[in-house]
């Protein structure tokens, strides 16, 4: 059974934001810092998967609306 990249990573980054907040609200001092950078990482995955899907529609639509003017 052939694993799906796109897949694992809709679990990996809402699952890393959970770490990340869960380690910066339980933390004291100066050890919250260190959840940041995978909260943010997080983040950037599901935006840049936003952006991705939001480009490929676009161009998706832009085919179709091709196909079209040429009838």
């Amino acid at each position: 059974m052939k694993i799906n990249k796109e897949l694992i990573l809709s679990f990996v980054a809402p699952f890393m934001i959970v770490i990340s907040a869960v380690g910066f609200i339980s933390k004291e001092g100066d050890n919250k810092i260190f959840y940041l950078p995978i909260g943010l990482m997080g983040i950037s995955i599901i935006l840049g998967k936003d952006i991705q899907r939001r480009l490929d529609r676009k161009n998706i639509l832009t085919r179709i609306k091709s196909y079209q003017k040429g009838k």
